[in-house]
């Protein structure tokens, strides 16, 4: 299958649409890490992505016949720009089914390109199966986004520009993972030209479904995927991808969003490009290789594979890139008393203070919520034990999803309420009625207490609610939740509502 593969790579007919993408050096962040870091740049590409490439090359591939008839393919945003793309440039139509969740501009951005839309289903699942049905009904080629031959081999042509730019020394390229199409077709390539430069798959550590299959030998289904990255939340690798990579895969490394951040910025710091969060995922895994194995003098290179970024979501990128480079979020208790207040501010003087907020209690204490930018070698356990030895308690809320997504921008004060409330977090579609949807089947039976809603800028928004439920109702509640679909967890104990909302 190699073979087949790297033959199909170098008679590609992609440079009809795509363009050689340039490698860059991050010289910053090179000399930071004491690495060469380079960066293929298929943001450049005419729809921003690298997805052209394989679309291009699948479709060119039909016969005169099926083009005629037309290509179907289901997306929420880079293959379906690609797909359009290529189908407008070889004068054949092209329908598109898109999750529902899907932003607008990247709707319109396919309809621009000339492509019909159908919009279906919350996730990308039932916008496939659609997609699939409507091809055999009407006799549309189906394009895959990953698993396809075609469609693998035009993303491997990146690997065949690489090589060509970087002649001499690469150590290792770090490739961003969701189905697998784009690290299978670069694989193939690098394996069969030079076998010595190791190749590391790189996911969200919401949706590793490729380091799942490499350690059961099989792929496996995820439960769940995190949306964070959209581009690569996948639920299971591709057959084909998988047939490939047992062969020529070196190592997984999966990436946390706040790493995924981070990424994003340094790739703004060197290039003033700015990426998507599955665009900056390979870099991610670069600097935990680094950091993790503490390497020094060696070549690496990743692909920015996407910059299809809505631009309102550029406020959570910048706050979760934070928490990856030091900023710690933690609460203080302090006795609620003339001059406690300034007396904390002295406590924690000298420090890069990001985020400060404080409510009034009671008579006898109050809550902060604070944020601070650790500089390099400080360590929070050391701050928390000057704090401790001070008098304060400290909780640490650094990694705590509830107080980074929702406590911080409520913190206000507590709430005199007869009975527990129930607490509950909710993944909602960001679409048109999914909160009336919501509140529909709620009904009137139980009081809402407490609701925040935070925009991500993504396909999903994340809901925080608390209901007012006596125990004999806990089940019937349940029962209804459940049967709404949306994935929620329950929070229990959490110390950001227990100091700030209780």
């Amino acid at each position: 299958m190699f073979s087949e593969i790297v033959k199909k790579i170098i008679s590609t007919s992609v440079y009809e649409v795509a363009k050689e993408s340039p490698l860059d050096t991050m010289s910053i962040l090179s000399a930071k890490t004491g690495n060469t870091i380079l960066v293929k740049r298929e943001d450049q590409q005419e729809v921003f992505s690298f997805k052209l490439r394989g679309a291009y090359q699948k479709i060119h591939s039909l016969k005169k016949e099926e083009l005629s008839r037309g290509v179907i393919a289901a997306s929420a945003g880079n293959h379906a720009q690609g797909v359009a793309l290529a189908a407008a440039h070889l004068k054949c139509s092209a329908t598109i089914v898109m999750p529902k969740p899907t932003a607008t501009i990247k709707v319109d951005n396919v309809r621009r390109l000339g492509a019909d839309v159908i919009t279906y289903g919350d996730n990308f699942d039932e916008a496939c199966a659609y997609a699939l049905d409507l091809a055999a009904e009407k006799g549309l080629s189906f394009i895959h986004p990953y698993d396809d031959p075609d469609v693998i081999a035009g993303q491997g042509t990146i690997a065949m520009e690489l090589l060509r730019q970087n002649p001499e020394e690469l150590d290792a390229v770090f490739i961003p993972v969701g189905g697998g199409g784009l690290i299978s077709g670069m694989a193939s390539y690098i394996k069969t030209f030079r076998p010595e430069v190791k190749v590391f798959a790189v996911e969200p550590e919401g949706s590793a479904c490729c380091k799942a299959a490499m350690e059961a030998g099989s792929r496996v289904t995820l439960d769940k995927v995190d949306l964070f990255a959209e581009g690569v939340a996948v639920k299971q690798l591709g057959a084909l991808p998988f047939e490939i990579l047992k062969g020529t895969l070196d190592g997984c490394i999966t990436v946390s969003p706040e790493e995924m951040c981070a990424a994003i910025r340094d790739i703004y710091n060197d290039t003033r490009a700015i990426s998507e969060t599955s665009g900056a995922v390979g870099l991610a895994g670069i600097k935990k290789y680094i950091r993790e194995n503490n390497v020094k003098g060696k070549v690496f290179a990743t692909v920015l594979s996407g910059a299809n970024i809505n631009f309102e979501r550029l406020r959570v990128v910048s706050q979760l890139a934070e928490m990856a480079e030091g900023e710690i979020l933690f609460a203080a208790k302090l006795k609620e008393q003339p001059g406690s207040f300034r007396a904390f501010a002295a406590a924690i003087d000298g420090h890069d203070v990001t985020e400060f907020n404080y409510r009034h209690a009671d008579d006898k204490k109050a809550y902060v919520f604070v944020g601070i930018r650790l500089a390099p070698g400080q360590k929070r356990e050391e701050l928390y034990a000057k704090l401790n030895g001070l008098g304060y308690e400290i909780a640490d809320m650094t990694g705590n999803l509830l107080a980074m997504t929702h406590v911080r921008y409520m913190v206000g004060g507590h709430a005199n309420l007869k009975g527990e409330e129930t607490l509950f977090q909710f993944e909602f579609p960001e679409r048109a009625g999914t909160l009336k949807t919501f509140l529909d089947a709620l009904g009137s039976r139980w009081d809402i207490t407490m609701f925040h809603y935070r925009n991500l800028g993504a396909s999903i928004g994340r809901i925080f609610i608390a209901l007012m439920v006596p125990p004999e109702e806990k089940q019937l509640l349940d029962d209804v939740l459940k049967g709404l679909g949306y994935p929620y967890s329950v929070e229990k104990n959490n110390p950001a509502y227990e100091y700030f909302l209780r």
